[in-house]
């Protein structure tokens, strides 16, 4: 019996791909360039699976490909905006995600970016590397404690309850967060996190927002002019979750006329796009989208992966489908 034929979209880490070359018939992209939208189209045309990531897009045009030989999406990653569900429902493919085994990696690099725009480290590495410093002074580039601050969480899922637990734990952070789907009690016991009404309430009082709500029609810049409005003066913006939640060119508006006070930012609305002034302003940190970038992560969500294709091939029902 042949084995099944599935297609890699981007590199994987090397233990993964060796596991999907010894179970499956796998096609790797092994130059690690974008496949084009004739390329997804061929590739659903000709593998039982198709293994994109969360920077390929799977849209009404791909998934239009016909004939279509695909049975499976497994998708590398949390987020599945990329993916049109639909199309994908009405193609009838089954579509899983890769969720639990990220939330500490992506929690601490939202703490890592909080740091950092508090504390000016992205500004200040720039300063000591091009031999800028001069030497200590009681003056010089003075930041912002996070200590006993605010935290408004925008979403209070597993990633946004780990991030609250480093931040009043580690910090003694007063927690407040909005999430339309509220967790159980239990889930935030001991973080004495409060829940607000509205996104606009926690605007209102936080010092850090942090966000970590899923992208997609729904939440399409929630984060605006007027979210921006409402925010203290001194508040700093934390994106981990998706770019497209925050309207950049309202966020650089923010930001140049001191509405808010910085931001860090690990996602961004036209990826790998960057607008152009928030990587000319100092109070802003932008890293290339790491937030699962850690060599155990990493592995661990394309286990996950092939977790979700065994099962699918076996007859069984992957753990993390989505439809």
């Amino acid at each position: 019996m042949s084995k099944p034929r599935i297609i890699v979209t981007r590199r994987w880490p090397e233990e993964v791909e060796k596991v999907l070359t010894e179970k499956y018939d796998a096609q790797l992209n092994v130059d690690d360039v974008p496949m084009t939208v004739a390329e997804m189209q061929d590739a659903f045309r000709s593998a039982d699976a198709v293994l994109p990531t969360v920077s390929d897009k799977v849209n009404a045009e791909v998934l239009g490909a016909t004939p279509m030989k695909a049975r499976m999406i497994g998708s590398f990653g949390v987020g599945f905006n990329h993916i049109d569900l639909d199309a994908a429902k009405a193609a009838g493919l089954t579509v899983s995600n890769t969720p639990d085994v990220l939330t500490d990696c992506t929690a601490d690099l939202a703490i890592t970016l909080m740091l950092m725009v508090a504390r000016r480290a992205g500004e200040g590495e720039r300063h000591a590397r091009n031999r800028e410093w001069t030497g200590w002074r009681p003056t010089h580039m003075m930041g912002t404690s996070v200590h006993h601050k605010t935290l408004g969480l925008i979403g209070m899922g597993r990633i946004a309850r780990a991030v609250a637990t480093r931040a009043a734990h580690g910090f003694g952070m007063k927690i407040i967060f909005h999430d339309p789907f509220p967790p159980r009690a239990e889930d935030i016991a001991g973080l004495n996190a409060r829940q607000c009404s509205s996104p606009k309430e926690v605007f209102e009082q936080a010092d850090f927002v942090s966000l970590h709500c899923p992208g997609g029609k729904e939440t399409y810049h929630l984060i605006g002019a007027d979210a921006f409005a409402a925010m203290k003066p001194g508040a700093f913006l934390i994106n981990t979750a998706r770019g497209d939640i925050v309207d950049e060119q309202a966020m650089v508006a923010a930001l140049q006329s001191g509405q808010i006070a910085g931001a860090g930012l690990d996602v961004y609305e036209s990826e790998p796009t960057i607008s152009e002034p928030l990587l000319g302003m100092e109070n802003v940190v932008t890293l290339p989208h790491l937030g699962s970038a850690t060599i155990e992560t990493r592995v661990a969500m394309g286990m996950r992966v092939v977790e979700n294709i065994d099962a699918f091939f076996s007859g069984k029902t992957p753990r993390d489908k989505l439809v």
